[in-house]
């Protein structure tokens, strides 16, 4: 029985997470205009995503604003950890602390508040998109951090000081011999930050210009419209954006596995 809940549990439970998301993505090629009502086969939907302007610049405006914060971000928690790992103990715990409140914190009192502190308290102007990248990346820095602490404890802490016992300075050390170790954890972090940026609503509301729009903030104003054809036109979006997500996480998981495979080779 045990070999056969096991099993039964883990089929239940990925039908349950991915089984609206198959079913979104099979009605995006139909001209459907509703779930539930089954109809002939289309790429209606496809071809207004692509073809309206209005979508196009709220896509490639989102991708921008994810890669920009997520750069920043990256940069940003993987200093943190590094900083955080050679610091003395209580340092460290006192970092790791503060560093799992935005973890745990709300969405929505994180973006209120930057909000008040910099639009209101600083007079930064939302239209300069400062408020918005700055709600971003702190959103993103806590989660770069959690995955590059793994890879710095996993890390030989010798490597660096022999590094430095043989002429290296600082950043010569850092760059060669720490960055390469924990790598991997960087470029987990830098996913996981894009992932965050794509999929935040709350923060961009906040502190978004009034004239952008994110692909979350659009999707909630389109949900509310009357435009049938663009609402029909976030399936294939949210369509397009799991295909990615798919791709991306089956290329990380090779690139991991073959990086795990040649570390073996050298080790042997």
């Amino acid at each position: 029985m045990k070999k056969i809940i096991g099993p039964v549990i883990i089929v239940l439970g990925l039908i349950f997470v991915y089984s609206p998301i198959v079913i979104l993505s099979l009605y995006s090629f139909t001209d459907a205009t509703t779930i539930g009502a089954v109809r002939g086969f289309s790429l209606k939907n496809y071809i207004t995503l692509f073809t309206t302007p209005e979508l196009g610049s709220m896509i490639w405006g989102t991708v921008a604003l994810a890669l920009v914060s997520s750069l920043i971000a990256t940069v940003l928690g993987t200093l943190g950890a590094i900083g955080s790992f050679y610091s003395k103990k209580r340092m460290n715990s006192a970092f790791g602390i503060v560093n799992q409140i935005p973890v745990v914190n709300a969405d929505v009192v994180t973006g209120f508040s930057l909000c008040i502190l910099l639009v209101v308290v600083f007079g930064v102007s939302k239209d300069t998109f400062i408020p918005l990248i700055v709600g971003h990346v702190t959103l993103s820095v806590p989660f770069v951090y959690l995955s590059v602490t793994p890879k710095l404890k996993q890390m030989d802490p010798s490597l660096y000081e022999a590094a430095l016992d043989l002429g290296a300075s600082p950043a010569v050390a850092l760059r060669k011999i720490i960055l390469p170790q924990i790598f991997s954890g960087v470029v987990s972090g830098f996913a996981m930050a894009v992932t965050l940026s794509l999929d935040d609503y709350f923060i961009a509301t906040y502190t978004k210009p009034a004239t952008f729009d994110t692909i979350s903030t659009y999707v909630v104003n389109a949900t509310r419209g009357s435009h049938t054809e663009i609402k029909t036109a976030l399936w294939a979006l949210s369509t397009v954006i799991f295909l990615i997500v798919v791709l991306a996480a089956v290329g990380m998981n090779i690139y991991r596995h073959k990086n795990e495979e040649d570390e073996r080779r050298e080790a042997a």
